[in-house]
């Protein structure tokens, strides 16, 4: 597959990132307990490190989404159908089985949490069916779910709108002693995902690169400004208004504190705006950081498996190095084994642990890099 150098160091960025609030969910002291983007508790280092892991999610999926457009002109629009089916579901069975044991390390999973992978699959499932339309189309359809879905938010709760849009944390049996919790209800992510399919179209070889990044910075900016002007009128496009607070400090707090679960039109706005800058401005990026960040981008799903092993293991060695017993390992208030909620260290061991764990994943993803880029088996596409 013809790999975008500017695409994977921008998922290979995102990816970093998404390490650190995993490896902050396990491990600070308050994850459990506390909501870093609480006004009243939070503060501005543990804020921005929760805020910053907010580009990861819409950014992973709307790069999906653009790299599938990559493969018209390699594959007839029945074939990527096929794929985009095939792989869809794969990527709902690994996120039902090996992620969710690696979330929770309950070997019988009596929890399954469906996240950004099942968020994706179910994506690709749904352009598996509009692939067969024009590119600005499904472009269309995007950016109509995007703007309009958040006309949902009052909906009342039912099981369907927890898969589809609200989320509510909602524990589904599914039979006694097993459930399901939605995190990443699908419409929304649907919509993002074709919105990067539809500007996929800019990364094809007849663009030139001077208007690509033209593209991606008007288009940026656009979003910013109007994340700004929406939200500051305070009338729609989150669920979650805010208002002025007794500091400056408080109401940006306030102003800022957006609702990924379900990505509201703000959230949206936020992130995948200075991702679009983010992308023109990697265009000419060669450097050596920029290399490491390939090397992380180029293998993006076999790193989001691997890093949730690595840190839930790391959580298993210190959970016993700080003197729990066999008996804490279970704990009703946390839903992640070996992760009771009075467990954690201050947010800058938490900042050490992180870039432990991305540097551990280097080597893995460098040699899994090397290994799809001379081979071609027809299951690598699917990791």
């Amino acid at each position: 597959m013809h790999r975008i150098y500017s695409i994977d160091v921008l998922r290979g960025l995102i990816m970093i990132v998404m390490a650190l609030d995993h490896v902050r969910d396990f491990f600070h002291v308050s994850a459990i307990t506390g909501d870093p983007l609480d006004l009243q508790t939070t503060n501005p280092a543990l804020y921005f490190t929760r805020w910053i892991t907010h580009f990861c999610a819409p950014l992973f999926v709307f790069l999906s989404g653009l790299s599938v457009h990559l493969m018209n002109g390699r594959k007839s629009k029945a074939e990527i159908s096929k794929y985009l089916f095939t792989r869809g579901l794969w990527l709902i069975f690994i996120e039902v089985t090996v992620i969710s044991f690696g979330f929770t390390f309950n070997p019988f999973m009596n929890l399954i949490v469906l996240q950004v992978i099942w968020a994706i699959g179910i994506s690709f499932l749904a352009l598996s069916v509009f692939v067969f339309l024009p590119w600005q189309a499904i472009l269309g359809i995007g950016l109509f779910i995007t703007l309009s879905h958040n006309l949902l938010d009052k909906a009342g709760p039912s099981a369907f709108m927890e898969f589809a849009h609200n989320t509510r944390y909602t524990y589904y049996q599914l039979f006694p002693g097993h459930g399901v919790m939605v995190f990443y209800p699908f419409i929304p992510w649907i919509g993002i995902l074709f919105m990067g399919y539809g500007l996929g179209r800019l990364f094809l070889q007849d663009v030139s690169v001077a208007k690509r990044r033209k593209i991606l910075i008007t288009t940026g900016l656009t979003m910013i400004a109007l994340f700004f002007v929406v939200r500051g009128i305070n009338n729609y496009g989150d669920p979650r208004t805010w208002a002025p607070q007794a500091t400056v400090l408080k109401t940006i707090y306030a102003f800022m504190n957006i609702t990924k679960y379900p990505p509201s039109l703000m959230y949206t706005l936020i992130t995948i705006g200075p991702g679009l800058l983010l992308l023109a401005a990697l265009e000419h990026a060669r450097g050596k950081l920029a290399g490491i960040a390939k090397v992380y981008g180029s293998v993006p799903f076999f790193y989001y498996v691997l890093h949730f092993y690595i840190i839930h293991t790391l959580t298993v060695i210190l959970f016993f190095a700080s003197g729990y017993g066999m008996n804490e390992i279970v704990n009703p208030q946390s839903p992640f084994l070996f992760r009771p909620p009075q467990f954690g260290y201050p947010l800058w061991i938490v900042y050490l642990i992180w870039i432990a764990v991305v540097a551990v994943l280097y080597r893995p993803c460098k040699w899994f890099s090397q290994y799809k880029r001379t081979h071609s088996y027809w299951w690598l596409s699917y990791l």
